[in-house]
This record gives C-alpha cells, structure tokens and sequence, in this order.
C-alpha cells in the first residue's frame, strides 16, 4: 500500500476580510500554496478554507475540503465532495461529521485546543489533528487521541506559501496516486501518521504567530 505525504488543512486565499466570498486571491493563492507543496516534497495538499469550499484543476494534485466553523470549533471535511459552503456556527460538530460521511469525506477535529471546545462534544471524529500553527499543542494532542481511540493527523493551517508543509500527514491509500476518496478513506482507516517538520524559519514564524494572538486577546487599558 503507497504512502503518501499529505498536507491537509490549508488555505487558498491568503485573508479572510469576507468571510464566504471567493476572491481573485483563491486561484492565484492555490496556484502558490500548491508550488509550494511540490518543492517542500509533498505528494498532495488539501484545500480548506473556511465556511466554503474551493477547489481548481491545478498540476499539482489537490483534496478538495472545508473548515467548518461549528457551535464547538472547528472541523475540517476533506474528500471528494466537501459541502460547497456552510454557515458559521449554525452547524454542530456532530452534524458536520455525519454531513461529512454523506458526503465520502472524511471529518477531521481541527486545532481542538485553540478556540474550540469540540473535543468534548461527543461527535465521532474520524481523527484528530496536530496543528502547525500549534506546536506546543502536539503532546496534548496525542493524548487526546489516545482518550479518543482516534488516529492523528497533520495540517499546516497555511495562509501564506511559507507555512505549507510544516505539518502534514503521511497517508498509507488503497490506490496508486493521493486522489481525494482515496486520501478520505484512508483517514477514516486510520492509516495516517502526522509529521512536524520545524525548521529555524518555522519557528520564527510561530513565535510571531503567538505573540500576535497574545496582544489580540489581552484586554485593552480601557476595559
């Protein structure tokens, strides 16, 4: 069975000042997130934006998903018909993840301990994932998923070229190429490994990352 290196939770468009509305910078950020991947070495890329799904024919062979933004946190969908769009917070977690299995896809818990609460729902996950933008989170993580009985996956949560592939997951697929069914029902096997790859640059970025999180959550001098 081939193994595969799949980055999957990333980002199409680099902001997100409208939130569910398409803009020029979906194809041109696909075309750069997936060059990206190629010459970080992976085989693969899932394409989750948030509350919308998009997807393009590009060289480079690509997983089609959502980030759903649930009453709980966030969950990714990713396969070969993710929910074209979806309301923030109208959905639960467990309504994703049957809309998800409908649908082929498999649901992934996303970040679980950053701004979400879904781990505690009860919704039968097909995984649980190491977020790269969350580092620090992994040894938590992995004892969640032990808690859980749920595999690991791994996902970048790039916006930007330079974030993709610092986390990723090595995909053991039921086929000889990463195609969207084939990724999902790999997931929902359970045959999936996460991979953070930090380097120096990686690490600047996330130190960088916290400390903007930190001063956007800091009370202001006025409250």
């Amino acid at each position: 069975m081939p193994t595969f290196a799949v980055d999957l939770h990333s980002h199409s468009r680099f902001f997100h000042g409208r939130p569910g509305r398409p803009t020029a910078y979906d194809p041109v950020g696909l075309r750069v997130q997936t060059a990206m991947a190629r010459r970080r070495g992976l085989d693969a890329l899932a394409v989750t934006n948030h509350d919308y799904a998009y997807s393009a024919e590009t060289a480079f062979p690509t997983v089609p998903g959502i980030e759903v933004s649930t009453t709980r946190g966030h969950v990714l969908i990713v396969g070969p018909d993710p929910p074209a769009r979806t309301t923030p917070g109208a959905l639960t977690p467990a309504e994703t993840v049957a809309i998800a299995h409908e649908r082929d896809c498999a649901a992934i818990l996303a970040h679980p301990f950053r701004g979400s609460t879904a781990r505690r729902s009860g919704a039968a996950f097909d995984a649980v994932e190491i977020n790269g933008k969350n580092p620090e989170h992994a040894g938590r993580t992995r004892r969640l998923a032990d808690r859980l009985d749920l595999p690991l996956t791994g996902g970048s949560d790039a916006h930007y070229p330079v974030e993709v592939g610092r986390a990723y997951t090595l995909v053991d697929v039921d086929a000889d190429a990463p195609t969207p069914r084939a990724v999902a029902e790999a997931v929902r096997a359970g045959r999936t490994e996460p991979v953070l790859r930090y380097d120096g640059l990686q690490r600047v970025i996330d130190r960088a990352y916290t400390a903007i999180h930190a001063r956007r959550r800091a009370p202001s001098a006025t409250e």
